[in-house]
């Protein structure tokens, strides 16, 4: 089942780099002559297209960027001249922080606010927690960071609005200068964690078993923690799986907002820069992570579940 599993996500990463490169190859405007400028003669704009490459055909191309890939040389940037891996590799680990410290926060407040939830379902706890859930997932992140920084950083004077943070930054300060921007992925994803917890709660709550339970007069705490949670455990892993893989995907907007130097930020930059070679690569690093977390879900649901297990 994970061979197959791992074959699957195989096949899906190498068709994404196909679709990265080739979409990339076929933007309007050379390359060659932008870098050049509108003083490039003819000569040297065939040599730039003969030094990057661009005068080979598209598909020895590809071919020679997914050996440069798998040997770990993702090419050189256009723009500082520097090996993308070397600059890459800092930003992911930025990136990575950024995601870890918000999956820290998120999973245990939204595992908690779900189990919350469903002991205390169609109670005032219950319709609080379902009216804050809907109202954060109804806000794009872009607007909650701005509000955020509006309340904390304008109004209470309490945390920075930009988390420009460098390789040297102490612990401390990176915590406090990423206050907000963790605040925003917890808030964009706690919620959607939240409601899919009670789900999963609520769903097995019904189940005769649970219904004994109650009979011989056990703790709804611990009818929820020892005997609903268990076996709840699949698609709540599941859902907390993938929310890590859109922390790590989907901080693009909240790395832009809030300057923060990741691998999303890096993207957005060389995008405007034309920078292409840098662009691929970090597409591709953001879907091989989603890719990965993606399969690791899939595979944990089927472990969490011991039908699904047999089954498979």
């Amino acid at each position: 089942m994970i061979l197959g599993r791992l074959g699957l996500g195989v096949m899906t990463l190498a068709a994404v780099s196909a679709v990265v490169f080739f979409s990339m190859a076929l933007l309007p405007g050379d390359i060659a002559q932008q870098m050049l400028g509108q003083a490039g003669t003819p000569e040297a704009v065939t040599n730039i297209r003969h030094d990057l490459g661009l005068d080979r055909p598209i598909g020895e191309r590809y071919l020679a960027w997914m050996y440069g890939i798998l040997h770990g040389d993702f090419g050189r940037s256009l723009a500082s001249g520097r090996p993308i891996a070397e600059i890459a590799r800092g930003r992911l680990m930025n990136t990575l922080f950024l995601a870890g410290f918000a999956a820290i926060v998120s999973i245990p407040l939204s595992v908690g606010l779900g189990i919350l939830a469903a002991l205390y379902r169609r109670r005032p706890a219950d319709i609080a927690i379902n009216l804050f859930t809907l109202l954060a997932i109804s806000l794009p992140e872009f607007l909650i960071a701005y509000l955020l920084i509006y309340l904390f950083t304008v109004k209470a004077r309490w945390a920075p609005s930009l988390a420009v943070v460098g390789a040297d930054s102490p612990l401390p300060e990176r915590l406090h200068k990423t206050v907000l921007p963790v605040m925003t992925l917890t808030l964009a994803v706690a919620a959607h964690m939240t409601r899919l917890t009670r789900a999963a709660i609520v769903n097995v709550l019904s189940s005769p078993y649970i219904e004994m339970a109650r009979l011989k007069g056990l703790h709804p705490w611990r009818i929820i923690v020892r005997h609903a949670l268990p076996n709840a455990l699949g698609p709540i892993v599941s859902v907390v799986v993938l929310n890590l893989a859109y922390l790590i995907v989907g901080v693009v907007v909240v790395e832009v907002v809030f300057t923060y130097p990741g691998l999303g930020q890096l993207m957005v930059d060389s995008v405007s820069k034309r920078d292409v070679p840098v662009v691929q690569a970090s597409c591709l690093i953001f879907a091989a992570t989603y890719i990965t977390l993606n399969l690791l879900a899939d595979v944990m649901s089927i472990v969490c579940d011991p039908r699904l297990l047999n089954r498979s």
